[in-house]
């Protein structure tokens, strides 16, 4: 059922905490899409293994869905268990900024240095198909790998605000108070350089068998509400 949704995959050895494809040499530049920024990089991890059609490994693509999101999932391992947060996440330049609370559990994952794995997935309409097997998804992801690292630069704080406040309404930054020295004192932030990692997309109508087609039953696009 629903098969033609499928996402990136990797296999984490619970038992010490660690992905076993990260003794692997992140040494791969995917193909970029022509006229493109250079690709990200990827590993065996990270390489998209099926319905590789749909698989970008394109900056403009993964820069453009985060951009559009600023929402995402952060995975990571604690105690032996694996954990994933919905969490806001925003790009400036070439990395990716997350905020937390200062001292508090997420703060001391993103400070540990163990590597994360971020997504990013919307769906922005269902397919109808003829057959139930058919039905599916037309949507958007994205899977990073990256390692936290703790911003601490008072330059380096505001321009990351900055821009995601931007985002939101160009100018607005000139607008707005800046944050107190208990408010920076009180927020972790934290930058993930984005290196390595995936985009896969499905866009298009159902995939139909010829026997179904003259089914007497409605098929098509409609909008993910």
């Amino acid at each position: 059922m629903v098969s033609d949704i499928f996402f990136n995959t990797s296999i984490i050895n619970m038992s010490n905490g660690r992905n076993d494809s990260m003794q692997v040499d992140v040494t791969e530049n995917c193909e970029a899409e022509e006229n493109s920024v250079p690709a990200m990089t990827c590993c065996p991890r990270s390489k998209v293994r099926r319905g590789t059609k749909r698989a970008s490994y394109d900056r403009a693509r993964v820069y453009a869905l985060i951009d559009r999101l600023k929402t995402g999932h952060i995975a990571f391992v604690e105690e032996g268990e694996p954990r994933c947060i919905p969490i806001t996440l925003w790009r400036h330049e070439n990395d990716l900024y997350v905020h937390v609370l200062n001292g508090g559990r997420m703060s001391k994952v993103m400070g540990s240095g163990q590597q994360l794995c971020i997504s990013f997935a919307v769906t922005d309409e269902w397919v109808l198909s003829k057959s139930a097997y058919h039905h599916s998804a037309n949507y958007e992801s994205a899977v990073l790998y990256g390692k936290a690292e703790r911003v601490t630069d008072k330059q380096t704080f505001n321009d990351a605000f900055e821009a995601v406040i931007n985002q939101f309404e160009p100018g607005r930054w000139d607008q707005v108070r800046e944050p107190s020295d208990k408010e920076r004192k009180s927020t972790a932030l934290f930058r993930i350089p984005i290196e390595e990692g995936s985009y896969k997309a499905r866009t298009g109508g159902p995939n139909e068998e010829p026997e179904d087609l003259s089914l007497p039953v409605w098929n098509g696009v409609i909008p993910a509400q």
